[in-house]
């Protein structure tokens, strides 16, 4: 298989045939993320024909396990959904070709891929199984989606997501628990919620910003032009978050950026969320939390 570079999938995709068809990050300017730092180019597109070869081993690996079916396949790479439409209908056909019982495909997507669609692609898109796509929004708070250098604003969060709810593809969200800096969280957890209340996500699985020194926003607080949030904070603004979410989705808390893990389907978990959130915040000191942090030495 033709895998380049650490590969990045979200954890409810474990189960899916893990396809490269692009590496790297068509936009890699966020100043917290260092996910590509390890690929010696900006982003690539795969040739078709080493995505055939590896659909072809796929398939013959999977002859040898006679019970197990493929019926979803996980494009890798940090936004796959930047490709032409044309590139992601002959991906999609080549799928079927080698797995006919491949019903849906997902990807990670950028809110400014969406954009490079018109209505009738997305429709189209979503007739050859694209569904839930993984979107890092990471927050609706414009102001530290400018300062991270997102590349977007939470109105264009809202008119994309729209634009795929009408055309019929799923999706779920990213959000990045700490994004908005120091003694702001709570800010940025409302005005979240505010752009998710307005649409449709499946799922809201929260990150928490884990900062490294290759990362450029390192680089922002020996400047002294950004500060971190506390640890104790940071679960805060989780609570602000799961309170004000006025939608039904998933809420989970899981990757090992989270120190204690959590999950819930809102509303009807969403007193058994709060309350493990409240419990966290007046029992575990910032210390504790503070080490875990500091020894995570990869997400």
């Amino acid at each position: 298989m033709h895998y380049t570079g650490t590969i990045w999938r979200p954890p409810y995709e474990a189960s899916s045939l893990l396809l490269e068809v692009t590496a790297g990050c068509t936009h890699h300017s966020c100043k917290f993320c260092t996910l590509y730092a390890d690929l010696p180019f900006k982003f690539k597109m795969s040739p078709l024909a080493d995505i055939e070869a590896d659909l072809k081993e796929a398939e013959a690996q999977m002859k040898l396990w006679k019970n197990s079916r493929v019926s979803r396949t996980f494009l890798t790479g940090a936004n796959p959904f930047v490709l032409k439409f044309s590139r992601l209908m002959e991906i999609a056909n080549l799928i079927k070709k080698y797995f006919s019982s491949n019903k849906t495909i997902g990807c990670f997507s950028r809110v400014t891929d969406i954009s490079l669609k018109t209505d009738e692609e997305l429709s189209a898109l979503a007739t050859a199984g694209f569904d839930l796509l993984t979107i890092g929004i990471e927050t609706g708070d414009d102001e530290a989606l400018e300062f991270m250098h997102k590349g977007y604003l939470s109105k264009d969060i809202v008119t994309q997501c729209s634009r795929l709810d009408k055309a019929g593809i799923g999706y779920n969200f990213f959000y990045l628990t700490g994004i908005s800096g120091m003694g702001k969280g709570e800010q940025g957890a409302k005005a979240t919620a505010r752009i998710c209340n307005q649409l449709h996500p499946e799922i809201i699985g929260a990150s928490m910003l884990t900062i490294y020194p290759n990362s450029e926003l390192y680089k922002e607080i020996q400047k002294g032009n950004w500060q971190e949030e506390a640890e104790i904070e940071k679960y805060e603004e989780l609570k602000a978050l799961v309170e004000h979410l006025e939608i039904p989705v998933w809420f989970g808390a899981l990757g090992a950026s989270n120190p204690i893990p959590l999950q819930g389907t809102l509303p009807n978990d969403k007193k058994k969320v709060l309350s493990i959130l409240n419990k966290i915040i007046e029992s575990v000191s910032e210390d504790e939390l503070r080490d875990y942090r500091k020894n995570l030495r990869h997400l």
